[in-house]
């Protein structure tokens, strides 16, 4: 059955661990991205009753929200038969367990009261249309991150790899004598960017590894390296074409990540505001734990994007 799609299940968190700011930032941030818990325009239009309980266009947009994820991989003409389905299936099963009495078993009164909780906090922002940043605030935003943005110094240069320092002192011979250095490339270089003549686009000194980096960025634009340089991949020859101080990115290149950051924001600020004003009282000693700084690893160098 359709429904059985939806198996995945938030697994034990131990308060105080790293992994708790993600998931509150991810949590919050699919509340607001999810459609607003309202009815359809048609909403009290009746589609399906079960034992005489009646299932609407409301409760088909409401259950399209929750079943969003599994419905993209679903052709859209068969997309309503199921979610009436669905809706049938959860009718008749809740029929069979109110029957069995399963809603006073502890465990079942949790979930339920969970489900209440979660559908109320969502209802709060989404209404309220609390957290959504207009363009204005996203651009205002964006001037504030980048309007001095000073980003570091970049190359852009090209070059041949080869296996032995011989090869590359040949090459570098050939380069006197007036040969372009793209179409050697194209002609000699062992390396994935020989063919678009040797070309590495603008990089920054940590992008490479040190030797190459090390020698490219001591170049003048428009020289190429007159000794090979010797790297784990083999011999390079080298060629810097342009230098420059890293642009700031556009603002529709972090756009998604700003109005992320302005979510995050408003729902800080509105959080210790109502705690502020709540009275909270926590027992469990690792709930009270700061989280955990964000582990760092540093990724393997390639000579070449």
């Amino acid at each position: 059955m359709f429904h059985t799609l939806r198996a995945g299940k938030l697994g034990a968190v131990k308060p105080g661990t790293a992994v708790m700011r993600p998931l509150i930032a991810g949590c919050m941030i699919a509340l607001f991205a999810a459609a607003p818990l309202r009815a359809a325009e048609d909403g009290d239009k009746v589609v399906a009753t079960v034992n005489g309980e009646t299932i609407t266009e409301a409760d088909v947009a409401i259950a399209a929200q929750d079943y969003a994820q599994d419905l993209a991989q679903v052709p859209e003409a068969v997309r309503r038969n199921l979610l009436v389905g669905v809706l049938v299936d959860m009718h008749v099963l809740a029929d069979a367990s109110l029957k069995e009495g399963r809603d006073a078993e502890p465990g079942v009164k949790r979930a339920l009261e969970y489900a209440r909780l979660r559908t109320l906090r969502d209802s709060y922002f989404n209404d309220k249309n609390t957290l959504e940043p207009d363009e204005a605030a996203l651009k205002k935003l964006y001037d504030e991150q980048y309007g001095d943005f000073k980003g570091p110094e970049e190359v852009h240069a090209r070059h041949i790899l080869v296996k032995t320092e011989d090869e590359a002192k040949a090459i570098i011979k050939e380069l006197d004598t007036g040969k372009d250095f793209a179409e050697l490339a194209k002609e000699k270089s062992t390396g994935p960017s020989g063919p678009n003549g040797g070309d590495l686009g603008y990089f920054t000194k940590d992008r490479m590894v040190a030797e190459f980096a090390d020698a490219a960025f001591d170049m003048k634009p428009g020289t190429y390296s007159k000794e090979p340089v010797k790297t784990q991949f083999g011999w390079h020859v080298i060629k810097v074409e342009d230098k420059r101080q890293q642009p700031a990115p556009t603002f529709d290149a972090v756009k998604n990540q700003l109005r992320a950051d302005a979510i995050r924001a408003k729902y800080n600020e509105v959080m210790e505001d109502l705690k502020a004003k709540a009275d909270i009282k926590v027992m469990d000693e690792a709930a009270k734990a700061p989280a955990d700084g964000d582990a760092d690893a540093d990724g393997e160098k390639p000579a070449e994007k």
